[in-house]
């Protein structure tokens, strides 16, 4: 099974980066492509090999951390790797832990594809696992959660949905100034009917890039 590789990207999307291991392209899906974005050398990237009937895929990590709780999210009943890999990029990892931890539902259903149940069964597999596992979130500070913001005038022209993807991104540790920039990279191009949904993945996209 691969562990982790080292190469050159050359090419992301989205979803995904492409690396250059050996005159070899492996396709890497990982929760911030755009963390990759402008590094010329050769990076580290900490793999989880996933094998199932049909398709053989990667996952990658900028850190251990990071592939370690990815792999703790996949033992919770419902939780797939592609929902593994969304919560991953909407959240911090050491703010992920500390709501598990915290029991802090309310958070924890904010983040993509994770109901209710779902946010129950993270509590109960996992918040004893992870102290094992050496992520502590306990330690680590969750003051991202219950984040009060001031109106934003910019906000102001794409109505509420704006509001409420803010809303939510801010409950998952993003600050007022992050925030306000992603909003300014984005603004021109946000349709007046789009959703919360789309706003908050395009969002997380402008916040990956930095």
């Amino acid at each position: 099974m691969i562990d982790f590789l080292r190469g050159p990207v050359v090419h992301m999307e989205a979803e995904y980066i492409v690396m250059d291991v050996r005159d070899t392209g492996y396709r890497v899906f990982t929760p911030n492509p755009y963390a990759f974005a402008g590094k010329d050398e050769a990076v580290t990237v900490y793999i989880h090999h996933h094998v199932r009937e049909d398709a053989i895929l990667l996952f990658g990590f900028e850190s251990r951390e990071q592939q370690t709780l990815f792999r703790k999210l996949l033992e919770v009943s419902g939780i797939g790797p592609r929902v593994a890999v969304g919560i991953l990029s909407a959240g911090k990892p050491e703010t992920i832990i500390a709501a598990i931890q915290q029991e802090n539902i309310a958070f924890l259903t904010k983040l993509p594809g994770i109901g209710k149940k779902t946010a129950q069964r993270m509590i109960l597999d996992l918040k004893d696992k992870l102290i094992g596992a050496g992520l502590d979130g306990g330690l680590l500070s969750a003051s991202g959660f219950g984040v009060e913001l001031p109106a934003n005038s910019n906000a102001q022209g794409a109505g509420t949905a704006w509001q409420e993807a803010r809303d939510g991104l801010a409950a998952l540790g993003y600050t007022a100034a992050e925030l306000d920039k992603a909003w300014n990279s984005m603004k021109d191009t946000v349709k007046a009917e789009e959703a919360v949904d789309s706003l908050m993945k395009r969002a997380l996209q402008q916040l990956f890039k930095g």
